[in-house]
């Protein structure tokens, strides 16, 4: 393994909107790339070497993280970046800890920057993918009341993960403002017009800077006096998360698990953006770690 880096025998990966970008070429400049290549920016495996000196030996150990920088997750093994590497714990799968570096992260870090308190009004937009997913349930856990807007076909998941749901169809603005009314935060996985209108629903701001976060449209969000979520890919931010998912207070929203085989299948499913919750795609060594391929839990 290259200094600084973990290498890990593939036993599971979330498959992401983001990928899709990278392979398209959207993100080419902001994002590097080693050719060839990999999909995927995050997975979970067990260590065969270790490229850096650590306080314990991990090989062995059933690991997740975030990859290396130019490297991708879906191969037969994958290198992740030190800093991020931290075992799975007891009580959680690798399936649902593959999930955690990218989707799950970006929720917890734009939660966290938003700051909310007891009572206060969080409305999501795009809540049916995974990142919206679990906004909703760490606002909810922050203390805030949740509104999540997404399509008609995700009501049932919204509604479970405890939020209120708004179905993304023409007037969704006019509902929410009537039904839920004016919010105090934004964490918006949409862009254009969507974050233009949700925007329009936050209260008047006492501090500098509105309390908008955008995954989709970073650009809009700054016109707006927000801004984009600042990743914080650490090994301690990630322990936490797991920790949360293994003692059952945050339900990592996994759709389906996919086998090696299935993966363009996977990728095809977060492509066409019918998903609710994540894709994984779980490799050989998946049943050993207690993946259950065809597991549906969105």
């Amino acid at each position: 393994a290259d200094p600084g880096t973990v290498l890990v025998e593939f036993v599971a990966a979330g498959v992401n909107p983001a990928d899709i970008k990278v392979r398209s070429g959207a993100r080419q400049g902001a994002f590097p790339v080693r050719f060839p290549m990999a999909m995927g920016r995050e997975a979970a495996g067990v260590v065969i070497e270790q490229g850096t000196a650590d306080e314990y030996d991990k090989r062995g150990r059933l690991v997740f993280g975030s990859c290396a920088p130019g490297t991708g997750a879906l191969g037969e093994y994958a290198l992740l970046d030190a800093r991020s590497v931290t075992e799975v714990p007891d009580g959680l799968d690798a399936s649902a800890a593959a999930c955690i570096p990218v989707a799950v992260g970006t929720a917890y870090d734009a939660v966290t920057e938003l700051d909310l308190q007891q009572g206060e009004r969080l409305l999501v937009l795009g809540a049916g993918g995974g990142v919206g997913a679990h906004a909703i349930q760490l606002g909810l856990l922050a203390g805030a009341k949740v509104a999540g807007v997404a399509s008609a076909g995700k009501r049932e998941m919204v509604k479970r993960l405890g939020a209120r749901h708004f179905a993304s169809s023409e007037g969704w603005f006019e509902t929410v403002r009537s039904e839920f009314g004016e919010v105090d935060a934004v964490i918006d996985c949409v862009g254009g017009d969507v974050l233009r209108y949700g925007a329009a629903l936050l209260a008047e701001d006492m501090g500098e800077g509105r309390r908008i976060r955008s995954l989709a449209d970073r650009g809009t969000a700054g016109e707006l006096g927000g801004s984009g979520v600042e990743r914080r890919r650490t090994a301690a931010v990630f322990s936490s998360i797991a920790q949360l998912a293994a003692s059952g207070r945050l339900e990592i929203v996994v759709s389906d698990v996919m086998g090696w085989n299935e993966a363009a299948d996977a990728v095809r499913a977060v492509e066409e953006g019918h998903a609710a919750g994540k894709t994984v795609v779980a490799g050989p060594r998946a049943a050993g770690a207690g993946v259950v391929l065809g597991e549906r839990k969105g």
